[in-house]
C-alpha cells in the first residue's frame, strides 16, 4: 500500500486547505476540486483520512457520501480499509474473560482488540466469532481454511489456538495486510505448545484445485456480500461486485470446493447477512444457506449474529417510523456440516420445497377490530422497535410483538386475525365484511419429527392461499416461526417457509425480524446450541 503523508489533524479542522493553506469555511472539496483538480481532490481525502479525521467529518469537509470515501480508499490502497497505518502495539494475547457461546444468539458489543486484531479492514468480522467456532469444531493441529481472509482475522485466530491454517484471498492486498498482521511472536508462556504459522497465499475461493479432496477439518470464512461493500478496486472475480443472482451463482462454485476438500463430518462455517432495496428485505443470507444445502452439506446450528452499530434513536428512529423500514441488526451465521457414512440425513420431504396442496383442518373463529382499536389507543405512545432485532422480558415477548406488530403494520379501521396452532389443529377466520390488512400465525408450541414438520409446512400454505383472498392490497402476513432440531440435524423452519411462501405471486417479503427474550438461559455446555431465538416472516400482499 502507498503510505500517505497526513499533514496535522488542526490543518483540516478549520477547512484549511492543505495545498495553498487558505482557509475555506464551506465545502473545503469544491475548493480543491476547482482549483487543484479531481487528483489532489482525492489526496486530500486521503490526508484527511490518514490525520484521523472520523468519517462524518470527512464527508461534511469534502461533500462526498461514505460509499464514495470507502472508493477512494480502496482505489488507493487497493483495499477497504478503514484506518490508514500500522498494525498497533499488542496489549493482550487473549479476550479478557472468554467464555465460549452455548446459545444460538452471538452478541459482541465490543469488536475484540486481542493480539493484531484490528479494525482496518472494513466488513472483517469479530475475532470472538472464529474464536468460537475454531474452539467449537477443530481440534489442535487440525487445518482450518478461511477462503476469505481479508485482514486475517481468523488466521490470526488460527495461530493462537494452536491450529493449522490456509489463509486465502482473491485480493493481493488482503494477503498483504493479512501477513502484515501475522508478524506476531508469541509470548513465551505460549511456546511451550505447538504454534502452527498460516500458509498465506493469493487464491480464489472458487477454484481450490491445489487442496486435496477430504483434507480441512474446519472451514471458517465471512465471504462479501453482494454489492454490500466493495473490497477492492480492480481485482478479477471481486465477488462483491456482483449482482445477488451472479453472487449466489458464484457461491455455488465456493460451496462445491468446500464440500469436496472438508472430511466427511467436517464443519463449515459461513457469516452472511441480508440486503435491503426500496425498503424491502433482500434475503441473501437464507439465499446463500440453500446453495450450501443443495451442495449436499446438512445444518448443524444456524446462529443469530447481532450488530450493534445500528442507531436506534433521533434521526433514524423517526425515519424507520416514516417510512416503515426497519434496519438490518443481524447476520446469520450457519454452521454446515459434510455428512460422514454414519450420518441421519434429514428424510427427502423436509428439504424439497415444492407446493403442497393437500388440506387440513381448519376452525373458525373471528376478532373484531374494535378490541384491537382499543388496546392501540392504551399504548400508541411508546416506542416501537426500529431494528430487525426485537429483545423483549420473557414474560412480555409475545404481548410486546403483537404491539410492534399493530402499531406497524395495522391500518387504521381494519381488521385483524391472529392464527394459532392447538392440538394440531389450525384457527382461522374467514368470515369478515372489511378487507384485513394483517393476519399473524403464532409459532406451533413443538414440531417432534419430520412428519409434524411437513405437516406445519402445508398447514401454513393452506392459510396463506386463504389469506390471498382476505387480505388488502399493501396489507401484511405475519409467520412467527423457530428452528427445531430433529434426530441432530437443524431444520431452519424460517428459510424452508420463506421458500414455500415465496411461491405465491400475490406475497413479498418486507422484513424478516429476529425475536430474543433479554433473559438468556445460563451458559450450559452440550454437544449443540440452545435455540433461543425465533423469526418473523413478514410478508407484503402486492
Amino acid at each position: 500500500m502507498n503510505k500517505i503523508d497526513a499533514p496535522k489533524p488542526e490543518e483540516f479542522s478549520k477547512g484549511r486547505c492543505p495545498f495553498c493553506g487558505i482557509e475555506i469555511k464551506n465545502n473545503l472539496g469544491h475548493h480543491i476540486r476547482e482549483t487543484h483538480g479531481e487528483k489532489q481532490f482525492k489526496q486530500a481525502v486521503l490526508m484527511a483520512k490518514s490525520s484521523g479525521m472520523s468519517d462524518p467529518e470527512i464527508g461534511a469537509h469534502f461533500g462526498i457520501s461514505f460509499r464514495q470515501l470507502e472508493q477512494i480508499i480502496t482505489e488507493a490502497y487497493g483495499a477497504n480499509i478503514s484506518v490508514l497505518g500500522r498494525p498497533k502495539k499488542i496489549r493482550t494475547w487473549s479476550p479478557k474473560n472468554f467464555q465460549e457461546e452455548t446459545t444460538t444468539v452471538w452478541s459482541f458489543k465490543q469488536r475484540g482488540n486481542w493480539a493484531t486484531h484490528d479494525g482496518r479492514y472494513r466488513g472483517n468480522w469479530s475475532p470472538y466469532i472464529p474464536r468460537n467456532v475454531i474452539i467449537k469444531y477443530s481440534k489442535p493441529g487440525e487445518v482450518v481454511l478461511d477462503y476469505f481472509v481479508g485482514g486475517g482475522t481468523t488466521a490470526i485466530e488460527a495461530k493462537l489456538l494452536g491450529r493449522r491454517c490456509i489463509a486465502r484471498d482473491i485480493n493481493p492486498e488482503a494477503i498483504k495486510l493479512t501477513r502484515e498482521n501475522l508478524r506476531f511472536t508469541l509470548p513465551q508462556c505460549k511456546l511451550n505448545e505447538q504454534i502452527y504459522e498460516p500458509k498465506v497465499s493469493e487464491g480464489d475461493a472458487r477454484n481450490l484445485i491445489d487442496i486435496d479432496d477430504s483434507t480441512i477439518d474446519l472451514i471458517c470464512a465471512h465471504p462479501p456480500y453482494a454489492g454490500i461493500i466493495n473490497y477492492s478496486s480492480a481485482v478479477e472475480g471481486d465477488l462483491s461486485k456482483l449482482s445477488v443472482e451472479e453472487f449466489l451463482t458464484e457461491m455455488s462454485k465456493v460451496a462445491r470446493e468446500s464440500f469436496r476438500v472438508l472430511k466427511p463430518n467436517g464443519k463449515c462455517a459461513i457469516l452472511i447477512g441480508d440486503a435491503r432495496k426500496a425498503k424491502h428485505v433482500i434475503p441473501i443470507g437464507f439465499q446463500t444457506i440453500r446453495v450450501f444445502l443443495n451442495t449436499g452439506f446438512v445444518l448443524r446450528e444456524l446462529v443469530i449474529k447481532r450488530q450493534h452499530n445500528c442507531k436506534t434513536t433521533g434521526f433514524w428512529y423517526n425515519r424507520s417510523i416514516q417510512h416503515n423500514f426497519l434496519l438490518l441488526a443481524h447476520e446469520y451465521l450457519p454452521i454446515f456440516e459434510k455428512p460422514g457414512a454414519n450420518h441421519r440425513l434429514l428424510e427427502e420431504t423436509v428439504w424439497e420445497h415444492k407446493h403442497i396442496s393437500e388440506k387440513g383442518v381448519f376452525w373458525e373463529y373471528k376478532l373484531p377490530y374494535q378490541a384491537i382499536s382499543e388496546r392501540i389507543k392504551k399504548i400508541k405512545k411508546e416506542k416501537l422497535e426500529t431494528t430487525t432485532v426485537w429483545i423483549f422480558p420473557e414474560k412480555k415477548l409475545n404481548s410486546e410483538i403483537k404491539r410492534n406488530l399493530l402499531n406497524r403494520f395495522l391500518e387504521r379501521k381494519s381488521r385483524f386475525i391472529e392464527v394459532k396452532f392447538e392440538d394440531n389443529i389450525v384457527k382461522l377466520s374467514t368470515t369478515t365484511k372489511n378487507k384485513l390488512s394483517l393476519v399473524y400465525i403464532a409459532p406451533p408450541e413443538k414440531l417432534n419429527d419430520h412428519k409434524e414438520v411437513t405437516a406445519y409446512r402445508k398447514a401454513v400454505q393452506e392459510i396463506a392461499e386463504q389469506v390471498i383472498s382476505l387480505l388488502s392490497t399493501n396489507g401484511f402476513f405475519v409467520v412467527d416461526t423457530k428452528d427445531v432440531r430433529v434426530n441432530g440435524v437443524l431444520q431452519p423452519m424460517a428459510l424452508l417457509l420463506w421458500e414455500d411462501l415465496s411461491k405465491y405471486n400475490d406475497f413479498i417479503i418486507k422484513e424478516i425480524v429476529i425475536v430474543v427474550p433479554e433473559e438468556l438461559p445460563l451458559k450450559t455446555f452440550n454437544e449443540f446450541l440452545q435455540i433461543v431465538h425465533r423469526y418473523l416472516l413478514i410478508f407484503r400482499k402486492k
